[in-house]
């Protein structure tokens, strides 16, 4: 019997299993990675070499508030703050809107929500978009995407350009996790099996220039490993947990990055679809509206180099500027007709204290929602809202209802100023009306969904059957 199991090739498949195992579960420690220091004229540099590398870390979910880096009074993320300070850091940034398929969509293009066209559960990218992936690989990079949320799916039009598109297969969620979101839907596996994925991916990808994407979801469900809990057992306290459990996978991303030696010739990105509410408007979750809780996410770019000090933008930015800020970075060419702008003079004015330039200084931002996305014999019930200096309004576009609120004296947007401001409604009415004339910039597919997809994201809660 011995003999029969010793001549298995199980047990060596098996036994190979466990050592990637216990490696990738050795790197969740905290890493601090080491990098060469570096200066602005560094920065401009990057775009003549061609040896630079870019990973996208996207943490689905995560509100900048509740990073430690954005001001929290908790310790959540020590990595990620440890690579905003010696990185470049933007302190106000503007999702799209606050479900995933439509935020993410206008992320990869730069194009806002009305000319992506993505509004409803079924739409889907359409072939003629341009998307970062493309543009690398078409410069020779090789692409990789792992991605754990459903609304990403290839069906939907997210896998142009990549040479490999996947969900990693889930493991078994480990007895000493816990998830307590109350709204979020039970996924298989954690966010370990992205990062074994990724950490696979680098290693055997090392010789070769890469974009390697990773969607993480864990902070979605509020997930944690229990023996890591820091915060207590609220509501926010495992969503802290949550995210002080991905600080510790993007670390693990890190030391793989560190231990193949390509920290020197690395981009690492992080940013957020959108972000989470906790009742401060009378709802736990997203995808129900548009206030300050829901769109208000992080963005960290960490370079090949150290900055000491680090740079914080305080100039307001939007997720639609993330690409074309790191492909002229990169010195490769631009997403075609973007809403977004390229960040990298914000960069040079915030590093030098020189003045902003205007066109950058005084944008509006906009998001927007279908708050019927998922009710499928619903007709549409769109929002935008606009941020614009001091305000931020909420336009219901079917009854001409507005909610309009003042950061500086309001930052929870709890007084509603529609009444009492007229003035600045018509005002930023106006710059909602120039954006409502967008149009799509292309016919947008509609995807049908079989009776059992549709029955598990019904079971889900993210589709209503009425």
């Amino acid at each position: 019997m011995l003999r029969k199991i010793l001549d298995s090739p199980w047990l060596y498949f098996s036994l190979a299993a466990l050592i990637l195992v216990v490696a990738v579960f050795s790197q969740l420690r905290i890493h601090l990675p080491s990098r060469p220091t570096g200066s602005l004229a560094d920065l401009d540099r990057l775009r003549e070499r061609d040896d630079v590398n870019v990973v996208f870390l996207l943490i689905d979910t995560l509100r900048a508030d509740r990073l430690s880096c954005y001001g929290h009074e908790r310790e959540t993320t020590p990595v990620i703050d440890f690579l905003a300070k010696t990185g470049v850091r933007f302190a106000h940034v503007q999702s799209q809107s606050s479900w995933t398929k439509v935020s993410m969509a206008s992320l990869w293009t730069g194009f806002y929500p009305r000319r992506t066209g993505i509004q409803r559960f079924q739409d889907a990218l359409a072939p003629e978009a341009t998307l970062p992936a493309e543009i690398f690989e078409a410069a020779g990079f090789r692409t990789a995407g792992i991605v754990r949320n459903g609304w990403l799916a290839n069906n939907f039009g997210f896998a142009q350009g990549y040479d490999l598109y996947v969900q990693p297969r889930p493991s078994a969620t480990p007895a000493k996790f816990e998830r307590k979101s109350p709204s979020a839907p039970a996924l298989e596996g954690t966010d370990w099996d992205a990062t074994e994925s990724a950490v696979e991916f680098i290693s055997s990808h090392k010789h070769e220039r890469f974009f390697l994407y990773v969607h993480y979801m864990d902070i979605h469900q509020y997930l944690y490993d229990v023996d890591s809990a820091k915060f207590g057992n609220g509501i926010k306290e495992a969503y802290d947990n949550a995210l002080h459990w991905t600080d510790r996978n993007v670390s693990a991303v890190l030391g793989e990055i560190e231990g193949s030696d390509l920290f020197d010739r690395t981009v690492v990105v992080i940013a957020s679809d959108h972000g989470e509410a906790f009742y401060e408007h009378g709802l736990e979750g997203h995808a129900r509206n548009l206030y300050r809780e829901v769109t208000e996410t992080p963005l960290i770019v960490v370079l090949p180099f150290r900055l000491e000090p680090g740079i914080i933008v305080e100039t307001p930015v939007q997720n639609v500027d993330v690409w074309p800020t790191v492909l002229e970075l990169l010195g490769l060419p631009a997403l075609p007709n973007a809403d977004g702008r390229s960040l990298v003079p914000l960069l040079h004015a915030a590093a030098n204290g020189s003045d902003v330039p205007e066109d950058l200084a005084q944008r509006p931002a906009f998001a927007e929602l279908d708050q019927s996305w998922g009710q499928t014999k619903h007709p549409p019930k769109p929002i935008v809202a606009i941020v614009n200096g001091r305000h931020r309004m909420i336009q219901h576009l079917n009854n001409g209802e507005v909610e309009l609120y003042d950061h500086q004296v309001d930052p929870l947007e709890q007084t509603n100023l529609a009444e009492s401001q007229p003035e600045a409604v018509e005002d930023l009415k106006g710059k909602v009306a120039v954006y409502l004339e967008k149009q799509a910039s292309w016919e947008v597919p509609k995807i049908e969904l079989d009776e059992m997809r549709k029955a598990q994201l019904q079971a889900l809660g993210y589709l209503d059957p009425k």
